[in-house]
């Protein structure tokens, strides 16, 4: 099995490479700088592959393009949100552009998407029928995932994975949430009514695994725990793992003093997803309760 990673160098690019190395499979990994490695290939959202590269791409079973500028920030500035559309956008058909021209195309295509693509959703539950939010992340999901179906066009089998908030010591949102927590200053954020989706990295690699192997899942995949919860269950839950208190609100007139858009959308919308493409595949989580995934996470 040959794959090549974008973002490789992320949370769940780096679980990606443990997880194939143990597979023994061959991995190619795509880096802006210039390569040292065997592994490795240059790459960028604003030129993509190098001609002279182009070969190496034959004849992969998979490629799993990961990477966008990180979209945590203490605000949103115009030149902020700029970057976080273009890496994705651009990155993304620069990309598609390169696969559907091979003589020998991948047999998948696994691309990056987020629950971000649903909007504010309240207490609605959705699912990858759902019709997309109207906030600037939906947005951004929406143009993403329309540059990835573009490999579907050109005959490669594509799954969008629309990613949920991913349950890691090591980075994501968890490892920024446990800083509070751990000075004993966590609690509840808004008014702790809104959803959270989450999903634990090893299901996340689990995921990636299954859209490899199995051939008939195609299109948009919710990457989430059958079990979302609201934040105020979320906040209680994670302060029992931690032992430690959560008395200590985050009013939402705060989070939008602080943070601004931003906040607003990472941290008080609702957003309660089903991973309904997983469940009717067959796909076994590994952790449908929160308590035993915090704690898994944080060991």
């Amino acid at each position: 099995m040959k794959i090549l990673i974008t973002g490789a160098s992320g949370l769940i690019g780096k679980a990606l490479q443990g997880a194939f190395a143990h597979r023994g499979y061959e991995m190619l990994l795509a880096t802006r700088r210039e390569p040292g490695k065997p592994d490795q290939i240059q790459w960028s959202a604003e030129d993509g592959f190098r001609e002279e590269d182009l070969e190496r791409l034959e004849g992969l079973d998979a490629v799993i393009h990961l990477a966008g500028e990180p979209i945590p920030a203490l605000r949103w500035t115009d030149e902020k949100k700029k970057a976080i559309r273009d890496s994705r956008v651009k990155g993304t058909h620069n990309v598609v552009n390169t696969l559907a021209n091979l003589t020998q195309k991948p047999k998948v295509f696994i691309a990056g998407s987020a629950m971000g693509f649903y909007g504010d959703r309240g207490d609605e539950i959705v699912s990858e029928s759902s019709p997309p939010g109207d906030n600037f992340l939906a947005d951004v999901c929406r143009e993403w995932e329309t540059e990835s179906r573009r490999a579907e066009d050109s005959g490669i089998r594509t799954v969008l994975l629309r990613t949920s908030i991913v349950l890691s010591k090591d980075g994501g949102a968890l490892a920024t949430m446990m800083t509070p927590f751990k000075f004993g200053v966590g609690g509840v954020i808004g008014s702790g009514k809104q959803w959270m989706s989450w999903v634990s990295l090893d299901d996340v690699v689990g995921i990636v695994n299954y859209a490899i192997e199995n051939p008939e899942l195609r299109g948009a995949v919710n990457v989430a725990s059958p079990n979302p919860v609201t934040n105020e269950e979320f906040t209680k839950t994670l302060g029992d793992v931690l032992y430690r208190p959560t008395f200590l609100p985050l009013p939402e007139f705060a989070v939008n003093l602080v943070f601004g858009e931003m906040g607003d959308a990472l941290l008080l919308n609702s957003t309660r997803v089903d991973p309904k493409r997983l469940r009717d595949a067959g796909y076994e989580f590994k952790f449908k309760d929160l308590k035993q995934a915090l704690e898994h996470a944080v060991k």
